[in-house]
């Protein structure tokens, strides 16, 4: 394994926190991380695929080491400007785009930006675009979109606690699995929540609503552009189950699907799993120039 280093990068004056691992030389796989989490979930991934590729993972504004700025947009597009200033920031010009959770419709509109610098997608347990193969849980958010926007970001505020926390990254797994997933994931990232912090995830998942709006852009882009796409899916997952994998084959008639035992997490779980997997796949369609 090579070493994962960790570094600040100042991207439109704001200090951002970066893992990184690889050679500066090597095809780079860009690694944005979901909710309520941060880089940290890449931690064991990174220095696994280090000897062959370049992992960036930063935490968002306002998550994980990152600076929490007043004036950012917190918000699907605003996050996806910030990937897209990321990127150029440290000079990457094509990369392989690693989605998963809330960051799957954030890499998303960074791809529709500039899809010539995508050169695959992997995805693994991302937010889909199809209504129609949601996980029940969701049916749990979508109730609060009835009510008026005040009263529906106080019932968000409400699921924002440590417990909360923890259910989402146990997330209906068996119990034999949830006792691989380390209590330092909910335990560290509700240690950096502030006031500040939670409005911004209340946000995030208010905006829930609106983002069902963009879902067409987002199949739109899969079928027009059909990246090579490697699926990799963990169906004991109450948001996120077996057919939501299966949904991205309608604009992604070739992508690798691959259900696994495991949950929404399973890098947690299944690490040595998803990282043959993955090998093999950027080993095919991301590989070093000679």
């Amino acid at each position: 394994m090579q070493p994962t280093i960790h570094r600040y990068v100042t991207v439109n004056g704001i200090d951002v926190f970066c893992r990184e691992a690889g050679p500066e030389n090597a095809p780079v796989v860009l690694l944005p991380h979901g909710y309520p989490c941060s880089s940290y979930e890449f931690r064991n991934l990174m220095p696994r695929l280090a000897d062959r590729w370049r992992l960036l993972a930063p935490d968002f504004p306002g998550a994980g080491y990152s600076a929490t700025p007043d004036d950012f947009d917190y918000s699907f597009d605003g996050y996806a400007d910030f990937l897209d200033s990321f990127v150029k920031t440290v000079g990457v010009e094509r990369f392989a785009l690693y989605l998963h959770d809330f960051g799957s419709p954030i890499g998303a509109r960074l791809a529709i930006k500039a899809p010539e610098r995508i050169v695959a997608l992997i995805i693994q347990n991302g937010d889909i675009p199809y209504e129609d193969a949601l996980g029940s849980k969701y049916a749990e958010i979508e109730k609060t979109w009835q009510l008026p926007r005040s009263d529906m970001r106080a019932k968000v505020a409400e699921a924002i606690n440590e417990e909360t926390f923890r259910e989402e990254f146990l997330n209906d797994v068996r119990p034999d699995l949830a006792k691989q997933i380390p209590p330092d994931l909910w335990k560290l990232h509700w240690s950096l929540m502030t006031p500040k912090r939670k409005d911004i995830a209340i946000d995030l998942i208010a905006g829930l609503k609106e983002n069902r709006a963009w879902f067409p852009q987002h199949r739109d882009y899969l079928a027009k552009y059909r990246p090579p796409t490697l699926i990799v899916w963990g169906p004991q997952d109450g948001y996120m189950p077996e057919k939501s994998a299966r949904a991205y084959l309608r604009d992604l008639p070739d992508a690798e699907l691959h259900l696994l035992d495991g949950g929404h997490w399973l890098l947690e779980t299944n690490l040595d799993e998803v990282l043959s997997l993955i090998r093999d796949f950027l080993g095919r369609v991301h590989k070093s120039t000679p």
